[in-house]
């Protein structure tokens, strides 16, 4: 008898969204992806959204590296 499901375990976040991040950081996320879109700088985004430029590089890696939320699991 085959298995139709993996014992890997369900899907779920292993880390908080950028959505999360932005706003325990303060950003509208909003603007920051509209920022992102527009291809501003870090500095930019910094002095528009009233936060630091390290504050914003640490949001924009995360999301280039994990996109909107990091889901772990099979379909």
């Amino acid at each position: 008898m085959s298995h139709k499901y993996s014992s890997r375990g369900a899907p779920w976040d292993t880390r908080p969204s950028i959505k999360e991040m932005c706003a325990e950081a303060g950003v509208d996320w909003n603007r920051f992806i509209a920022g992102i879109k527009r291809g501003c700088s870090d500095e930019e985004m910094a002095s528009e959204l009233g936060v630091s430029q390290r504050t914003i590089t640490s949001l924009r890696r995360h999301f280039e590296k994990y996109g909107i939320a990091s889901v772990e699991g099979q379909d």
